[in-house]
Formats: structure tokens, sequence, C-alpha cells
């Protein structure tokens, strides 16, 4: 080689590391990653189909292929093709607590955009648009919430449905006992048990739950939901960049109709671990946040 030929070589070397140091000092979360050498992602065990373990103990999932989709532009950005994926398991009680301390650098699961979550944490461009329900046995009689006087209802822990139901149990003077299970699967099986009468949940997860029953067709989701709410993608407050670099990557997944393929194979094809469908179109309003992505939330 050259001496003139190395000179040109070292200073593209050189300006390709001032490139990628400028890229990473404009976002304290690139910065961590660059210098890790590693992103953190957390992920759901077991919120079918957004993002859960299949028979394989793989992650998967919309929620986590749309995260992967995320992970893509971030290597590009940094250009750090080889970057290290660190999965992190978190719940619906540790899932801010574990952003907010560096351990997960985003979280996609099915995570509720709300103002409360948004005084602790920054939430991306919404992914999904959920309403909450209840799943019950077909011939248990209860219809909606007001049927629910007097009965066992299961949530699972640290999650908005438990927060509202318990607000409309209060303000009713409905009588329910109220049971709060550590993760999604823990409320099924309260439910399938038949220590609750009903089991309250974002609809989507809720047929997921049917989905993977021993026996789905004993079971129905039903009730007007009590809300509407967007998912998000959870990441650290204070840092704008990051936030822009993950905004824009789900933005252009929802409006190239990469997120429409990858909604319609988790929510309208057999899916791992029993190869069930969830037959669930896509609805009006999922179908418009695909059109004009939006980071608002619903309350």
């Amino acid at each position: 080689m050259t001496n003139k030929l190395l000179r040109a070589t070292v200073l593209n070397v050189c300006l390709a590391s001032v490139a990628l140091t400028a890229a990473a000092q404009s976002s304290p979360t690139l910065k961590k990653i660059t210098e890790n050498g590693t992103i953190g992602l957390g992920h759901r065990e077991s919120s079918i189909p957004f993002s859960y373990y299949d028979d394989k103990q793989q992650v998967v999932g919309y929620s986590h292929e749309l995260m992967l989709k995320v992970v893509e532009a971030i290597k590009a950005d940094l250009k750090k093709p080889s970057l290290a994926i660190k999965l992190v398991p978190v719940t619906s009680q540790n899932r801010i607590p574990l952003v907010i301390n560096g351990t997960v650098d985003l979280e996609c699961g099915s995570t509720t955009n709300n103002k409360e979550r948004a005084k602790q944490v920054a939430f991306s461009t919404s992914i999904f648009i959920v309403g909450t329900r209840l799943m019950t046995r077909k011939d248990s009689g209860i219809k909606d919430f007001a049927d629910l006087k007097g009965k066992n209802v299961v949530v699972t822990a640290g999650t908005t449905s438990e927060r509202l139901l318990r607000k409309f149990n209060e303000a009713s003077k409905s009588g329910m006992s109220i049971i709060s299970a550590k993760d999604h699967g823990e409320s099924f099986l309260t439910l399938e048990t038949g220590r609750a009468a009903a089991f309250m949940l974002d609809d989507a997860l809720l047929y997921g739950e049917k989905a993977k029953a021993k026996k789905a067709d004993d079971w129905a989701v039903v009730g007007k939901p009590m809300s509407f709410e967007p998912y998000g993608c959870m990441m650290r407050k204070g840092d704008p960049a990051f936030k822009k670099l993950v905004d824009e990557a789900l933005t252009k997944a929802m409006v190239s109709g990469e997120a429409a393929k990858i909604y319609a194979k988790w929510f309208q094809q057999p899916i791992p671990p029993k190869g069930l469908n969830l037959n669930w179109p896509l609805s009006d309003t999922n179908a418009a946040l695909f059109k004009a992505p939006t980071d608002k939330t619903m309350d």
C-alpha cells in the first residue's frame, strides 16, 4: 500500500469514527449502546401475540418484530451491523423501573401509553390500539361489566385494567373481589380453574390467552370496552434524538405496509405455540394508526 493510499484509508477511518461519535453523543442512549456494544431489549414472557416465548423458548410476537425493525435502524445509524442484542424479560410491575435504571434501553410489548407512565418514561409512536374488555366462560351469563357484581374477577398486577377495575368497583359499589395475578398466564389460570368468574385485560391479549387455552371454544371475550388504549415502546425520558430514531423506524414500518404484514402474520395466521389462529381482522382504529402514526396518549 502506498503512503498516499495509507493516509487516505486512515483519514476515512477517522472520519467514520468522528461521524459515529457524533451520532452517539447526540443521544445518551445511543452513547451507552455504542460504549457497551449492546442494546438491551425488554420483552414480555406471555403477552400473546405481542411479545412472548414460543415452544422453543424464543422471543416472538407482533411487538417484538416491530422492535427488531427499530434495532435495524439503530445499527444503521451507529454503523454497527454487529451490535449485540440483550433480551431482558420484563413484567407489568418491573418494566418501567428496568427502563429507568438502564437495564433495558427499549421495551416493546403490551405497554399502554398513559399520562401517569409518561411522567416516568418516554413513549414511541403507538404500535397498536386496544380496548379493555372481559373474558369469561361462554355459559357464565356475564355479558358486560355490570354483570360482575359480587363476583371474583382477576386482573394482571400493574396493568391499566387493574387500576380501571378497582376504580369502577368503588364507583359502582359492585362488591367485586379483585384478584391480582403476576402475569397474564397466571390470570388466565385463575379464570380457567374457577377461582374467578371473569378476567379483565386488553382485548387483543385476551384473544391471545383464548387461543392457547386447552379448550378455546369454552371462552368468550365480552363487554363494551371500558377504555381504548395505545400501546407504545418505552425508553428513557430526556433523549429526543433516540426517540426520533425509534419513531422514524416505526413510522416507516407502518406507512410502508410492513406493519400490516406483521399484523396479518400474528393476528390472522396460525401462531406458535399451538398453531392457533386469532382470526382478528385489522380494526378501523389500527388501520387509521398505520396511515397516520402518532404518539398521542388517549387519557
